[in-house]
């Protein structure tokens, strides 16, 4: 799914990887009791300070070195996409490589995206927070050194096992920075400062590859940049970040809020919206779009490298536009449509985005300008169906309780595998044939049969959504 990167309450996943981060200050009941296994909390609750008020000093900071940290994150994720032709052509491999690389990430984020969250909790969560983002950096630098493909492909491998683990920690670390009524604006703040800094990063670090006919190592240079640039976003978190946590009984009660339980996600395929859901993910490709494009760009369209950082620089500015006009747009179905204004609003995002992707890959052109115009244009339609439709259907028909668990269940671990294994694959295929080829069949289709497969919402969304205060009440019970 894609990335919304709005201040709301909604649990997101990355707009590269797709997995899901988790505000579990959302995620509550606020009666006393609960059913076996649910947590019950009072999600406007914070550790006052020695004067008994609610210490907020240095908030400022910690959330400006966290998001430096999940935007050298993300773009050490999209180095390799960037510079791939170079790496390709230093080592001799083709576009299928690409695919490989790719997928290492995404499945890396899906497995080792809840263990570094569980280290975080069993030995603080800025401790691992220094180690992943600061630390960790130096497999990106070792990775710059590698003397083949092989090489590289492990030190990455080793590298990303890393990177896919701020995000996670980070979104359990604001609540207890921040109550709820603060959370949302403190989301949207390092959100903003992630994607700021990242607009500037990606072209800034491109620039090693500037010209038409770039240096080969540019790549070797880039990595090197990037750890570095790593090690001192982990300097900052240890400067700037301090964990309030404690081991009290509320904290084991909030680890226990927004800890992904399989069993209980499990249960959550009973909700017919939930289990059309899963049925839809195979037909959502935009990250396999997302994992080729760039290379796409300078391969078939005649850009350089460093024009393909812009140009993706320009995508990321169109999502988070996109990002917020889907919210709005989807207020506005629902004020005149009822509930069913979201479906509504997903199928119309759904064919203007296959005809965008369309555009973007199957209009024969040549240059830079055509190429940052359609990349923008794709930007700006990519998160109008995630924002306003995907993330607030989950969340109003599944038990609030159990919020966290169906955003990570279909998100991180239906929707990761699926995407990793349908990279993995693609590479290969648009390598024997061509990455315009591929988005047709493998983006353009899918997304245009996601289309006809949305009627079948129309009936069951409506009332899982009134079922949901009841499913609920059946959680606290025990009886769901």
């Amino acid at each position: 799914m894609e990335n919304t990167p709005m201040g709301d309450d909604y649990t997101r996943p990355d707009p590269i990887s797709g997995a899901v981060s988790t505000d579990t200050g959302s995620l509550l009941a606020r009666s006393e009791g609960g059913a076996p296994g649910v947590a019950v909390i009072d999600s406007d609750s914070r550790r006052p300070d020695a004067t008994g008020e609610e210490s907020t000093t240095g908030n400022g900071k910690a959330m400006a070195a966290m998001g430096f940290s999940q935007a050298v994150d993300n773009s050490e994720g999209g180095l390799v996409r960037s510079f791939f032709p170079l790496i390709g052509a230093a080592f001799g491999v083709a576009e299928g490589m690409l695919g490989v690389m790719s997928s290492i990430s995404m499945f890396a984020r899906m497995i080792f995206g809840p263990f570094w969250a569980m280290m975080a909790d069993r030995f603080g969560r800025k401790r691992i927070l220094v180690l992943v983002t600061g630390v960790w950096g130096l497999w990106t630098v070792a990775s710059g050194f590698a003397p083949d493909f092989t090489w590289l492909l492990i030190l990455y491998a080793i590298g990303v096992i890393g990177t896919v683990a701020s995000e996670p920690i980070i979104n359990g670390l604001l609540p207890d920075l921040f109550k709820q009524s603060q959370r949302g604006k403190a989301y949207g703040t390092i959100r903003g400062i992630g994607t700021f800094v990242g607009v500037i990063l990606g072209p800034a670090v491109g620039l090693f590859a500037l010209g038409d006919d770039p240096n080969p190592d540019a790549w070797r240079y880039a990595m090197w940049t990037m750890g570095g640039i790593s090690v001192l976003s982990g300097i900052l978190i240890a400067m700037w970040v301090k964990d309030p946590r404690s081991n009290t009984a509320r904290d084991d009660m909030m680890a226990e809020a927004g800890r992904f339980r399989i069993s209980d996600g499990v249960k959550l395929f009973k909700i017919p919206t939930v289990a059309l859901m899963v049925g839809m993910l195979p037909l959502v490709t935009s990250l396999v779009l997302l994992s080729f494009y760039a290379n796409f760009l300078v391969a078939e369209r005649g850009i350089s490298v460093f024009q393909g950082t812009l140009a993706m620089a320009a995508f990321s500015l169109g999502a988070v536009f996109s990002s917020v006009m889907g919210g709005r747009l989807a207020d506005l179905f629902v004020r005149k449509l009822g509930e069913k204004g979201r479906i509504t609003l997903m199928q119309l995002y759904l064919v203007a985005f296959a005809g965008a992707v369309t555009l973007a890959t199957q209009v024969p052109y040549q240059g830079f300008l055509p190429a940052l115009l359609f990349t923008l244009m794709l930007g700006m339609v990519f998160s109008i169906g995630f924002s306003g439709c995907v993330l607030p259907m989950v969340s109003n028909v599944v038990p609030r309780q159990l919020n966290a668990t169906g955003f990570a269940m279909l998100f991180s671990l239906v929707q990761g595998g699926i995407t990793a294994v349908i990279t993995l694959g693609v590479g290969f295929i648009a390598a024997a044939t061509s990455s315009q080829t591929m988005f047709l069949w493998f983006v353009v289709v899918p997304y245009a049969l996601n289309a006809l497969y949305w009627f079948l919402f129309y009936r069951v969304y409506p009332r899982d959504v009134e079922r949901q205060k009841e499913r609920t009440e059946q959680v606290e019970a025990g009886t769901f």
